[in-house]
């Protein structure tokens, strides 16, 4: 466990380095680009000062935000209250006339019953119009799925739950969620409710877990973002907020919505876990902890790096179900579900993330307008007026939910293909859009031939091989990157790089980064009492590493090239010159090695990509 555990911390600190070098390059690229960079480096890192992004270059008449003096007492608000007391619990009275008799078939009242249940028809699949559901069941949805939900896995019965009870608290917890929030509202907590539901019924996760954790799953995600006041975290502890008071500054919203969903289970009637034993209670408890908490999104790449861990490791039956045989991995897949449910908007249909897009854009500039109205500093992303809605989504999809689904796409394989190829399809959409979107201004963005036009495709591959990290390491940077993709036929058919593994441009891209593995093969397997010259010179063969902003996602990595290759593009070398080039220089270097008598045997076969070596540590 404490291998494991090492293990996974190193990848999440190289995951963090990545991520950085990408920004960087990103937020060089334009002043969209910083925007960008900086929205997900403050959003999904949990050290801000690991990421440096240069600040945007302040146009002539413009002048720098004012800030408010730190003495100077804040509004008047609802955030000042008793802290003995859980803010946001308010009294209900839902219990009163409720019976089991009288209890509507979905668990709320409706006009539009039939047409409420051809949409839960749906409620098994990936891509729910939960939209649909909330017009359908009077505004709601998370009353609906959560009652159809527990009905449908028999969660009533298994744990003796009232269904008078299971009622006055969901619909308790609904009134919870504030519905003039534009996203973080009732109806993302039933998306979430329903996406967390679909992805417990993955085969590759059949009957891994146990009842009292799919229980608590589903009530993690039904409470993950109760009595949520439409601003981040950042927002809480910039205004010395009650809450971040309260919580230390550490996942303020992430708490408080734990508070909370807990303490509604003390309401009249609302208590639905009053059956379950004293040690169950306490396990549940533990385990919702650690789910919700786990929705803070500035844990997110330690998340990553555990998942990305599992997979190098994963175990799987003869039926190919994931062996899970400790508690301490089942929460950590439980986790991860919870997280990816969370992120799950650009996996869905076109339509439905277009709409949450929409949604969360406009809870953005609604804390920029109150963050401008204060006199403070505005937010990343958060400025109407110079946000670029489809560059964010590009760039939130390449640095943060694509590796993320890709990762549990490995995990689950190959359950969850099709989300995966819906979540590209959705990113060339928006990235197709950003030409004819009217924000930002064209005088924004940097011109002439010394900053070309970013390219279709600049996601980055995380990868647990060893890699050098310092600034002697070969590395493409953006410029470079930028020219490679200028060097390509700019044809409409060949503009957008596809993951197919087709264009000859990615198999030139492969065989660098498995030179790249292949030098660091070397590198590593040398004895420790290899002299330092010995290792600086097997790390002198690499090939440059295309990991920066542009670079195309590269799933073929996980099979070998075919034999026979076609030239390359335009200005580029084809596979057969890469392959000529390296033999020539092992050669090469094989004979300097026998005149100043270092080691010249030939590199080690490498194992494929993301293998694991026989001591357990990646290769």
């Amino acid at each position: 466990m404490q291998t494991y555990r090492s293990v996974s911390e190193m990848a999440s600190h190289k995951f963090k380095r990545m991520l950085n070098r990408e920004l960087t390059h990103l937020s060089e690229m334009s002043r969209s680009g910083n925007q960008v960079s900086e929205y997900i480096s403050t959003t999904f890192l949990d050290k801000q000062n690991e990421v440096e992004i240069p600040s945007p270059t302040m146009k002539d008449g413009e002048k720098a935000p004012r800030q408010r003096p730190s003495q100077q007492p804040l509004p008047p608000g609802p955030q000042f209250q008793p802290m003995s007391r859980i803010t946001g619990v308010k009294k209900m009275m839902h219990s009163s006339s409720l019976t089991d008799s009288s209890i509507p078939r979905f668990g709320v009242k409706t006009d539009q019953e039939e047409l409420l249940a051809q949409e839960l028809e749906n409620l098994n699949k990936w891509g729910l119009n939960i939209f649909h559901v909330s017009d359908y069941a009077r505004g709601r949805s998370l009353s609906c799925i959560m009652y159809t939900i527990f009905q449908e896995r028999d969660l009533l019965k298994k744990f003796h739950i009232p269904v008078d009870t299971m009622v006055t608290y969901m619909l308790t917890l609904e009134d919870h969620y504030h519905q003039d929030v534009a996203y973080h509202n009732s109806l993302h907590a039933a998306d979430v409710l329903q996406s967390t539901h679909v992805l417990l019924a993955t085969p590759a996760l059949d009957a891994v877990f146990t009842d009292l954790e799919i229980l608590a799953a589903l009530f993690a995600a039904a409470i993950h973002d109760v009595d949520h006041p439409g601003v981040s975290n950042q927002f809480l502890i910039n205004t010395n907020s009650e809450l971040a008071l309260m919580y230390n500054d550490e996942s303020v919203l992430e708490n408080h919505h734990l508070a909370v969903g807990f303490k509604l289970l003390q309401e009249d009637n609302c208590d639905i876990f009053q059956n379950l034993s004293k040690r169950q209670r306490q396990s549940l408890r533990k385990m919702v902890i650690d789910m919700v908490l786990a929705t803070d999104m500035s844990k997110h790449m330690t998340l990553l790096a555990d998942l990305k861990t599992m997979v190098e490791t994963k175990k799987v039956t003869s039926s190919g179900v994931l062996l899970l045989d400790n508690y301490s991995d089942r929460i950590q897949v439980l986790r991860n579900m919870v997280h990816c449910a969370d992120l799950s908007n650009p996996t869905k249909p076109l339509e439905l993330y277009r709409q949450w897009t929409d949604r969360i854009m406009a809870e953005f500039f609604q804390q920029g307008d109150r963050e401008r109205e204060r006199g403070m500093e505005i937010s990343p992303m958060c400025d109407k007026h110079t946000a670029s809605v489809e560059k964010s989504q590009v760039g939130f999809i390449d640095y943060i939910v694509h590796p993320l689904w890709e990762t549990w796409a490995d995990l689950v394989h190959p359950d969850a293909q099709e989300i995966l190829d819906t979540l590209e399809d959705n990113r060339d959409w928006y990235y197709s859009a950003i030409r004819q979107s009217p924000s930002p201004p064209p005088e924004e963005e940097p011109e002439g031939p010394g900053h070309p036009a970013p390219p279709d495709k600049f996601q980055f591959e995380l990868t647990l091989d060893e890699e050098e990290e310092e600034e002697g390491s070969s590395t493409l940077g953006a410029t470079e990157v930028q020219e490679l993709f200028m060097a390509q036929d700019t044809s409409p058919a060949e503009e957008l790089l596809e993951v197919d593994g087709q264009d000859t441009s990615m198999e030139v891209e492969i065989e660098e980064m498995s030179l790249t593995q292949q030098a660091d093969s070397v590198a590593v397997g040398q004895d420790e009492s290899t002299s330092p010259d010995a290792s600086v010179d097997a790390m002198g063969c690499r090939s440059p590493h295309a990991l920066s902003p542009e670079s195309p996602t590269l799933p073929a990595l996980r099979t070998p090239p075919t034999p026979e290759e076609p030239p390359g593009l335009l200005g580029l070398p084809s596979m057969a010159a890469e392959v000529g080039a390296q033999k020539e220089h092992q050669a090469a270097k094989r004979a300097c090695c026998a005149c100043t008598g270092t080691l010249g045997e030939d590199p080690p076969t490498l194992p494929a990509p993301g293998g694991w070596g026989s001591a357990g540590g990646p290769t």
